[in-house]
């Protein structure tokens, strides 16, 4: 068979077609692929909130709830930066009146790890003003290490574009932010002098005090009048808790006695499980909404989701941890249940005392500063838990090494077999510690679960 011969002519058009290759495939590495946001790994927002981590610790008035907060209006924010480039979900925008997002120009292109960067860098500063300057230096030094990562590797103009339009975007949310005045810049005044708490209730019972040995005064009374983003003001109330008496055979005495029994046993778990998951003492420890990023990083590192779907992990897990504050700490100050170590000490054992204990003050028998009813750890961990089981399938087994390596109390990791389950030992933790009652752990975990309910409700999804 005879083999044809290419023409000047043909063999002009294949030189030509191979140098315009080249020029694309040049052009493509020079401004780089900006593609969707399922087209990323999860790095960019797992290193931002192990930095938030690190300065959870250490940031003065974000304790609980106000820390929880925080969180919910940072992965919002990352979130609607983030979703014109994911075309399976919506924005929330028109969920909340008073919040409005820039729009991206469609006929142009973004670089939406740049963007987010950028947002978590404004919000970051937005909302922790205050805070050492060798943290603000880790901001500035996590932004400028994926911003250099980024202009290696796509258009200079791209980059400037989808910076400005992740500021912008942190910009509104906090503006938006702003306007709940009961919640906005309250970490400034966590124990206002303002609040003087009732001595006794409508049916002559004793209330919440502060409570021995510190006395530190009511932590955050006011936090039950701070906007909620899913659940509504009928969510926000707790069921009543069981009627207080002391009467030996009452329901209230029998809840104190188990209290005290589980702190008095002392074995190695029941102290293990209590210390592993108290997370109470600043500066010591991030505190218990923090502990639900540091669970929700740990996934995130082993289970590898792409960049959208950890996204709307962040967004989710801190708006149910707002609400579920919000709801807490709503019912806390309508009922105003005393702790165990009143209860106990007036009416069993007044030489009693909880196994909480401050090693940076050399304080024991530690109370946190608000009262019993409900339980915030078993808000949080129930609500954490439930975003989590949610995202990643509540089967996932995890080893939680959040305080590997700690010295002051027994930090050995914890292996759990299903997300849940962390969040049930969570709850039931603050027994053994001595700080709560059965009934606010199981109405904790029940406002938990509720407010993660209400929260993937909302329409994220096209």
């Amino acid at each position: 068979m005879k083999q044809r011969l290419l023409t000047p002519f043909s063999v002009l058009l294949v030189l030509l077609l191979s140098m315009w290759m080249v020029s694309c495939t040049e052009d493509s590495a020079t401004t780089g692929e900006t593609g969707l946001v399922q087209d990323y790994d999860a790095t960019l927002s797992l290193k931002w909130y192990e930095l938030l981590l690190e300065i959870d610790r250490y940031a003065p008035g974000y304790r609980p709830p106000a820390a929880a907060r925080l969180l919910a209006y940072t992965g919002l924010a990352a979130y609607e930066t983030a979703v014109p480039g994911m075309p399976n979900y919506n924005s929330l925008q028109h969920q909340y009146n008073g919040l409005s997002i820039p729009s991206t120009d469609s006929n142009l292109e973004y670089h939406w790890p740049s963007a987010i960067n950028a947002c978590y860098a404004s919000m970051f500063r937005s909302f922790y003003p205050h805070i050492k300057a060798e943290h603000k230096a880790r901001i500035d030094a996590l932004e400028n290490q994926f911003a250099d990562e980024y202009n290696a590797e796509v258009d200079p103009e791209i980059i400037t574009r989808s910076r400005q339009f992740g500021e912008a975007v942190a910009e509104a949310v906090f503006a938006y932010s702003a306007t709940d005045a009961n919640g906005h810049e309250a970490f400034l005044n966590p124990r206002p002098a303002s609040y003087v708490p009732p001595t006794t209730g409508a049916q002559g019972e004793p209330l919440w005090q502060p409570t021995f040995p510190d006395y530190t005064p009511a932590l955050f009374p006011y936090w039950g009048k701070v906007r909620t983003f899913a659940m509504s003001s009928s969510d926000i109330l707790a069921q009543a808790p069981i009627p207080y008496s002391e009467d030996a055979g009452s329901q209230f005495y029998q809840q104190a006695t188990e209290t005290r029994i589980l702190a008095d046993l002392g074995t190695f778990t029941t102290q293990w499980v209590a210390e592993f998951w108290s997370d109470d003492i600043f500066e010591l420890t991030f505190e218990p909404a923090a502990r639900q990023i540091a669970i929700a990083n740990i996934l995130v590192g082993q289970e590898k989701p792409k960049l959208d779907k950890t996204l709307e992990l962040y967004a989710k897990l801190g708006m149910a941890l707002n609400d579920v504050g919000v709801a807490v700490w709503n019912s806390k100050y309508i009922y105003n249940v005393r702790r165990p170590i009143e209860y106990i000490r007036d009416v069993i054992d007044p030489s009693w005392n909880t196994i909480l204990n401050n090693p940076l003050k050399n304080v024991e028998g530690l109370t946190p500063e608000f009262p019993a009813y409900p339980s915030g750890h078993s808000g949080f961990g129930g609500a954490g838990s439930s975003v989590m089981a949610e995202i990643f399938g509540n089967n996932t087994s995890y080893t939680d090494v959040c305080h590997y390596g700690r010295t002051e109390f027994i930090s050995t990791p914890r292996t759990y077999n299903t997300i849940m389950e962390a969040g049930v030992e969570n709850a039931y933790s603050r027994l053994p510690l001595g700080v709560h009652y059965r009934m606010d752990c199981d109405e904790g975990l029940r406002l938990g679960y509720l407010s993660a309910s209400r929260v993937s409700q909302l329409p994220w999804y096209k």
